[in-house]
């Protein structure tokens, strides 16, 4: 049991990682920067299911779901956004 969540937190902390990186190396295209929050946050709140799964904690798993509803409204208003970037400029790109 413990083998499996040490291996469920290690691919949580690489997902964290490749949303950081992706977050720091891609700062030209706005797309890629809310996919990299998208993958961060998506990591945060597998880590947190699994430490809910281990600890039987109902009130981390509620928590879970909240961070998941808060990153679907912070996604759909990141690409209202990126539209209306992408009418007034013509790009996608950060100048």
């Amino acid at each position: 049991m413990l083998l499996e969540i040490l291996t469920a937190y290690r691919i949580g902390a690489i997902l964290f990682l490749i949303g950081i990186l992706g977050f720091i190396l891609n700062r030209q295209n706005i797309l890629l920067l809310i996919i990299s929050v998208e993958v961060t946050l998506l990591a945060i709140s597998f880590i947190v299911i699994c430490s809910a799964v281990f600890l039987d904690d109902s009130a981390a798993a509620c928590f879970s779901l909240y961070i998941l509803a808060l990153a679907g409204s912070e996604a759909a208003i990141g690409l209202s956004l990126l539209v209306l970037y992408h009418k007034y400029r013509g790009s996608i790109v950060i100048t």
